[in-house]
């Protein structure tokens, strides 16, 4: 006996917007409107399309700003969704249209809840040296990335990955859950259990700023700081001679004594922490006594 098809209205942005949507359309699910949004003219678009894929799968797509939300409820009542589902998209959505899902309304998140609920998840993951994270799927609440899990796929986080490369992991791992979890939920169910929220932290978005390196922080802390949001991310800076200059790829760790020719560990230690030029290579000398070679940077 054929199932009845279930119907869907779609918050989506970014690669992960893209590639749950995608998994939507090859489960069969009935996607009656898509939200989107405009892309910030002062952003670097390296990222998917989802208005691009609606346009050519045929979905009826839209931009709609944060404040211009709440207009679509009389529209999604009347469409009365099965699901409605949040793909990256960047705004919280209000409790009212959460509640237009009859069966419910679910998020996918890009750390494995509880763990770095919030903003840029990816990038804080990294900044703090996970081994792992990944994407979780989840039950939307009023209280952001709080609902029970649905499901969830790990990614392994090596030591040398740029938050870039581990943002392209959890990507595919979204469209995973996606597909490991559609099979119930085209059925009408709903796998879920416990978000247990004291397992985990919230964490706020970052801004360019917040890339300034700290030099009295350790070598490990600012290699990660480096890595967390190097580009296609504004990037970690600090000063030399005056200027700034954006740190895009260093070495691991150093130990000055161990690693270094004598005449280069002398002179950084003699100069103190921060970043130096010696013998036409670039060192920074941290907190911790140990130094990172820097070998990719940005005027």
């Amino acid at each position: 006996m054929n199932q009845t098809p279930k119907h869907a209205v779609i918050f989506a942005y970014h690669d992960v917007g893209v590639a749950c949507l995608q998994a939507l359309i090859d489960a069969g699910m009935q996607i009656d409107l898509v939200i989107t949004h405009a892309d910030d003219p002062n952003e670097t678009i390296w990222f998917g399309s989802v208005q691009k894929l609606c346009d050519q799968q045929g979905l009826p797509c839209r931009i709609v700003q944060q404040s211009e939300l709440l207009t679509l409820l009389p529209e999604i009542k009347a469409i009365a969704p099965d699901y409605l589902f949040s793909f990256y998209y960047r705004f919280m959505l209000p409790s009212e249209l959460l509640e237009t899902a009859s069966i419910a309304a679910l998020n996918m998140h890009g750390s494995l809840l509880p763990k770095y609920r919030g903003r840029a998840p990816v990038n804080w993951a990294v900044l703090h040296g996970e081994t792992e994270t990944g994407a979780t799927l989840h039950v939307m609440e009023a209280k952001p990335d709080a609902g029970d899990i649905v499901g969830q796929v790990a990614v392994p986080i090596e030591i040398h990955e740029t938050g870039k490369e581990v943002f392209d992991k959890v990507s595919q791992a979204a469209k995973q859950v996606m597909d490991r979890v559609l099979p119930q939920l085209m059925q009408g169910k709903v796998p879920r259990h416990a978000n247990r929220l004291t397992e985990g932290s919230y964490f706020g978005g970052r801004k360019p700023e917040d890339g300034r390196i700290d030099w009295t922080n350790s070598a490990m802390a600012i290699y990660n700081l480096i890595r967390a949001v190097a580009p296609p991310y504004p990037g970690a800076f600090t000063e030399l001679s005056g200027q700034k200059v954006i740190l895009t790829k260093s070495s691991l760790p150093l130990e000055p004594s161990v690693d270094l020719p004598p005449s280069i560990a002398a002179f950084l230690t003699k100069s103190g922490l921060g970043m130096h030029l010696v013998d036409n290579r670039y060192f920074g000398l941290c907190g911790d006594g140990k130094a990172l070679e820097l070998f990719s940077m940005q005027e």
